[in-house]
């Protein structure tokens, strides 16, 4: 293919979003067929990354495509393994919360189900696999257009340039508007919840526990960063959400500390914080002709699972497998053909994450007794039976799946 950028270049792969995943698509792709020309387009200025000080959990599965990138030792210093997972149900009113389920935090001796990892150090990490790799990142340029036809897609960007790819891959966020391009209609609605998302310092050491105490309002996510620090991931009814996050600190800090309770000491917001709205919305097809939808592109759902970075992570694996070996078949990787073993591979798992999601949101976001009841007596019943604890483990972690994408597994393309 030809290597120059500019007008009527022919690329094989172009992925719109320098995201975690348009990025993972671009490294796992290139790392595997280096002959192939891959660009990211990315609509943010150069630098913009650099200023999330968010934190994202990374499960097990996850982490093991991140070795076979090469870029699992630059992250390990960074990453706080989860050892442990406790579940209470409250109010928010309760002196204590009792504890109905716990989770040990290996999926295997010394290997944790999940770590908690800063995004601008994962960011950084594949942008540097990138660069090593010979992947061109384009930023402040948007797609603005593109038109399939049966041997490529004419790309159109935001500064009126245009070039042919083989395939498109849109990473390009929840309001994708590749999505809406390519006349894809997406399955979604609203919670009127919103996830108040900042970073906590407390006095005392968590031990790598994570908490998530569901209160009537939503979940209350506690997850361990390294040092005496923890991300929140803090659901509120949208207008009370809004309502916190423009107060001042007094009142946020007392309304975190009744949440958060006293058992690491006290505890004081030490990062922004934000709200982000939240719902769930599934797009009705993955594919479309040299067109394939990967992460918030294709689902986002409610965050009580911890689970919607790692779809995404999913979807770069079973992507990327898809385009390798159509590739070394010598087939058209734009073509519907191929493209759609990428979408069967994905489309079941990501519907029952997202119906299992909207399930236990509804399931635990109320304070209705008989409901309460019976959830409770539920969580009893999983946390006495321990092949069913390992089962759970696993499906969090995502190594319960014999079947599922090689990088997933630890295993090269």
């Amino acid at each position: 293919m030809h290597k120059n950028a500019g007008e009527d270049a022919m690329l094989d792969v172009v992925v719109a979003g320098g995201g975690y995943v348009g990025l993972g698509v671009a490294v796992a792709i290139k790392q595997a067929a280096p002959h192939m020309e891959v660009q990211v387009i990315e609509a943010a200025p150069d630098d913009v990354w650099k200023k999330d000080m968010r934190a994202s959990a990374i499960i097990a599965a996850a982490a093991r495509m991140l070795e076979v990138f090469g870029i699992w030792n630059e992250l390990e210093p960074e990453a706080q393994p989860i050892r442990k997972m406790i579940v209470t149900d409250s109010k928010t009113s309760d002196p204590v919360r009792p504890v109905f389920l716990t989770f040990d935090g290996d999926v295997a001796e010394g290997q944790p189900f999940a770590h908690m990892i800063p995004n601008v150090a994962m960011v950084g990490a594949l942008r540097g696999a990138c660069e090593r790799l010979g992947v061109t990142i384009r930023h402040g340029l948007k797609v603005s257009g593109f038109d399939a036809g049966p041997q490529s897609n004419r790309v159109t960007l935001s500064d009126g340039s245009s070039f042919e790819t083989r395939l498109l891959v849109a990473c390009d966020g929840v309001r994708s508007a590749l999505r809406s391009m390519a006349g894809i209609k997406t399955v979604e609605w609203k919670y009127d919840q919103s996830g108040i998302v900042t970073t906590v310092e407390h006095e005392r050491p968590h031990d790598g526990c994570a908490e998530e105490h569901f209160l009537p309002s939503g979940p209350f996510a506690i997850l361990p960063l390294k040092g005496n620090r923890s991300s929140l991931v803090w659901t509120e009814r949208t207008v009370d959400a809004d309502r916190l996050v423009a107060s001042d600190d007094l009142v946020f800090e007392e309304e975190l500390e009744r949440r958060f309770g006293h058992k690491l000491g006290p505890v004081r917001p030490v990062g922004p914080r934000r709200a982000f709205p939240l719902g769930l919305t599934l797009a009705r097809a993955f594919v479309a002709p040299r067109l394939a939808l990967a992460g918030d592109a294709a689902h986002g759902i409610h965050p009580i699972s911890g689970q919607g970075l790692n779809l995404g992570f999913k979807d770069v694996a079973a992507l990327a497998e898809t385009i390798v070996d159509a590739d070394r078949l010598g087939l058209d990787i734009g073509s519907l053909n191929v493209l759609e073993r990428y979408q069967s591979w994905r489309r079941f798992d990501t519907v029952r994450m997202g119906i299992t999601t909207d399930v236990l949101n509804r399931l635990f976001s109320n304070d209705v007794a008989p409901i309460r009841i019976a959830r409770d007596f539920g969580l009893g019943i999983v946390d006495r039976i321990p092949r069913l604890k390992t089962y759970f483990i696993g499906q969090a972690a995502g190594t319960a799946d014999p079947n599922g994408p090689r990088l997933l597994a630890g295993q090269p393309l």
